[in-house]
């Protein structure tokens, strides 16, 4: 799930209202017009819906950190997040040890089912 609300934290499940933790993923995202890239985000995470939640403007900052020092042209562009690499295969990346684009498909895991979050901010409302 992708929180594009900078105000809402979200430190409950939005699907179970269980607390949510924190856990560190792999994240597998294709920036249109350049290509793919890894990314270690550290995201909410409820283990009992197995749901990962990913702050959008965290992400973008991050992104566009890393996309700073690799493909500067490519800051700014459409970017979809595609599931998570398992994090062995993304360590071994980092380490320089890059596996064949047709090896690392092995690795990733796309995501079952993407929500939309729904957020009306509390306040007074006309009726």
């Amino acid at each position: 799930m992708l929180n594009p609300h900078a105000e809402l934290r979200l430190s409950k499940c939005p699907k179970c209202s269980q607390p949510t933790h924190l856990r560190k993923f792999a994240l597998f995202i294709h920036v249109d017009r350049w290509g793919s890239i890894a990314l270690g985000k550290t995201c909410r995470y409820c283990s009992r819906c197995e749901l990962i939640m990913v702050h959008q403007d965290e992400l973008e900052e991050q992104l566009a950190h890393s996309l700073t020092q690799i493909a500067p042209e490519a800051i700014g562009n459409e970017y979809v997040v595609l599931g998570t690499i398992e994090v062995k295969a993304w360590r071994e990346g980092l380490r320089g040890r890059e596996k064949q684009p047709a090896a690392l498909l092995q690795h990733i895991a796309d995501f079952k089912n993407v929500y939309e979050l729904e957020y009306e901010p509390g306040g007074w409302y006309p009726r």
